[in-house]
């Protein structure tokens, strides 16, 4: 079996407010290839964002690869090398006994992918001179500004699912 493809990717995602509208961006590095990626959603959470900006960066390797994730979330960057994320799901998605894990449909999705590619997180200091930390940053704020954002429609569904229950 051929080395595999060694792949760098910042992310970032964000909202204003949160939760809110919301965005993410990717910078994937290979070689001298780059490819920038951003969207969002019209009501969701900075963290869920956050998340899904890792996943989107895997999700568009074609191939196993060893990957370096660069990013400003502590909740994503610890949730994973931290093991949290894995503990959460052997756990039914529970945080402990009583609370829920926030985001299990996000965290699936990237446990997932971490499997399929030899994943290190890594985290960096948001607004600190990262100039592709920057970038996602104003890939963020670009997508969340954009018109008619989609539904994220797990977060959608779990807001109305609460808002219906605090009536009863």
């Amino acid at each position: 079996m051929g080395e595999l493809r060694q792949i760098t990717i910042y992310t970032d995602g964000g909202c204003d407010p949160n939760p809110g509208p919301g965005g993410y961006g990717v910078v994937l590095l290979y070689d001298h290839h780059r490819e920038e990626l951003s969207g969002g959603f019209r009501l969701t959470t900075n963290n869920r964002m956050e998340i899904y900006a890792a996943i989107i960066g895997l999700e568009t390797l074609k191939e196993p690869c060893q990957v370096t994730i660069y990013s400003d979330s502590g909740y994503l960057v610890n949730a994973i090398t931290q093991g949290w994320a894995l503990r959460w799901k052997q756990h039914g998605w529970m945080r402990n006994s009583r609370e829920k894990a926030l985001n299990p449909d996000l965290w699936e999705r990237l446990l997932r992918l971490c499997q399929e590619h030899q994943v290190t997180f890594i985290w960096v200091r948001g607004h600190a001179g990262s100039r592709e930390n920057e970038r996602c940053d104003r890939l963020v704020a670009q997508a969340m500004r954009r018109k008619n954002l989609p539904a994220d429609e797990y977060y959608e569904n779990l807001s109305a699912a609460s808002q219906s229950a605090m009536l009863f």
